[in-house]
This record gives C-alpha cells, structure tokens and sequence, in this order.
C-alpha cells in the first residue's frame, strides 16, 4: 500500500497534498506563506478552506487552464485571478472550455457539461492579469521565475522558487502513465521541448502536481522514461498502421489507457485526441498517409 502523501513545507513555499495521491481529477496544491498565494486550487477542499481562515489568501495562480488545477478555485471568487494569456479563454464559459480541449461529440460535450459545473464546480471567471514566462516575480518569500512551459496546454506555467530552489513542474508530473497532450492546442514537440526546459533548471526540490508530487532529489531516469512513454505510444500505433486502418480501429488498440474504461464520454475521447495528434505528426512527417477513411504507413 502507498503511503500517503503529506503536507510538507519548504520554507514559505507548502506542498498541500490532493485526495487519492493527487490523481486526476485531484491535484496536489501550492501555498506560498506570506504572500498569501494559492497555486491551482484542486487539492483537498477542507484545507483550502482551512488556509482562507487562516493565515489567509490573497491571490489564485494557474498553471493551467485544466478542470482538475481549478475543481475549488469557486472557494475564492473573490480573489484576483492569474493565468497565462494563451490559457485564459477557457475559463471564461463553459462551450469554449470544451472547445479548447476539441470536444466534437454532442454525447460528450452533454456528459462534460454536467460533470464540469457538478464535480469541478466550474463558474466562468476573467483572470484579473496575466503571468508570462520570463517574468520574475518578486514576493516577500522571495523571487518567483515564470516559466514558459507549452505542450501540454498552450499557455502551461511552470514556477521556480529561486531562493528555496524549488522547482513546480505543474503537470509534467513525471509519472508512469506519462504526458497528456490532447487538447486543441497541445502540442507533442513543445511536450518534449519543455520536459528538456525543466530538466535544465537548477532546483533542489521538485514538485509536480500529480501521484508522488515531491522529489528531493533530482529525478534522474523519470525524466527520461516520461518522454519515452510518448515515443512507445507512437512505436505502438505504427505497428497497428502495417495495415491501414481507420481512426476507429486505432482507437480499439487502447494503445493510451492499456484497456477499455468507462466513462466512455472521458477515457474514448482521450484515447482518441492523442492518437490523432500522434497521427498529424506522422502525416506532417510524411510516414503516414490517409487514404479514405483509412491511414497506413507510407510505401518505402
């Protein structure tokens, strides 16, 4: 049995862990003490509560515009709101939050409308400014660097203490199950460019969002055994395209999840926004082609 994920401080920045390890649709929470700054509110909403009382908080950051960074971020409505630009439309209503992830299905665009505004609470907000990467924020804990880290989101922030040397990855979480990079404006190389981005910075503490969260050591193998899980991904669709194909057959391979799950409105739509990434890279990259409604590997 895993141990539980605690909270642990690390000067005034405090890791403030999710339910269930932080997996989605949780997430593992920041609070940066004496500025009063809660980053990607998703963690446990007792305790969120808990640090509005006391010692308080003053701002919402993002690092993402993803339903699990922001499940009880209606617990701070009030509150000034800041997000990258390229993430801000989706906060803004709910049809343009579903647009963004490439939602086309009206069976599941009616499953995500309910499970948006029941599960994660979703009430439209305008960010009360913007974070970019390359701003250096400065806090009474100290400076903050905003990192440009795109591909999983178009706008994905990551943040690096700099006096306590640590390092949030947001959701390049370093996990088994590796990237997600489905959305409309997701991106595979800009994945692998910022994992490389991250793996560069000179903390001494890392923390993702997600299952484990901490690392107080430099994580070593796991950065290269996350971006190898996108290059097995695309090793195994390969494979499936000896024969041509439809998206449909592809898409029974369960080449993501490993298996057939439900809900079908959420794991069939993941499986399928990643394998026709997959796809456009191989057709731009002219090893694949479409012929019809099927897709095969290029002759030669």
């Amino acid at each position: 049995m895993k141990e539980p994920v605690k909270e642990r401080h690390f000067g005034p920045i405090w890791f403030i862990p999710g339910d269930n390890y932080g997996v989605y649709p949780n997430c593992h929470s920041i609070y940066i003490e004496g500025d009063g700054i809660v980053i990607d509110p998703g963690s446990n909403r007792n305790r969120l509560t808990q640090l509005r009382e006391i010692p308080g908080v003053r701002e919402i950051w993002l690092t993402h515009w993803h339903e699990d960074h922001l499940m009880h971020l209606d617990l701070f409505d009030d509150l000034p709101l800041l997000i990258s630009a390229p993430d801000a439309p989706p906060l803004t209503d709910l049809e343009v939050f579903m647009d963004a992830y490439g939602m086309e299905d009206s069976g599941e665009r009616e499953y995500w409308r309910s499970v948006l505004k029941k599960e994660f609470h979703f009430r439209p907000r305008r960010p009360t400014r913007f974070l970019k990467g390359g701003d250096v924020v400065p806090l009474k804990s100290g400076n903050v660097e905003v990192l440009s880290t795109p591909g999983h989101t178009p706008g994905h922030l990551s943040f690096f203490f700099q006096t306590e040397g640590v390092l949030l990855l947001g959701d390049y979480d370093l996990s088994r199950f590796g990237p997600w990079y489905g959305d409309r404006e997701s991106s595979i190389r800009e994945t692998i460019r910022s994992v490389a981005h991250l793996r560069e910075v000179p903390a001494r503490v890392w923390l993702s969002s997600h299952e484990k969260g901490i690392f107080e050591e430099n994580p070593g193998d796991r950065w290269d055994h996350y971006v190898s899980v996108i290059h097995e991904r695309e090793r195994k669709l390969i494979d499936r395209l000896r024969s041509p194909r439809t998206l449909q057959d592809i898409l029974e391979a369960w080449i993501l999840y490993g298996r057939r799950r439900e809900p079908k409105a959420f794991f069939e739509f993941g499986e399928r926004a990643h394998m026709k990434k997959h796809l456009e890279k191989l057709m731009k990259e002219r090893k694949v082609v479409k012929d019809g409604a099927c897709y095969r590997m290029c002759d030669g």
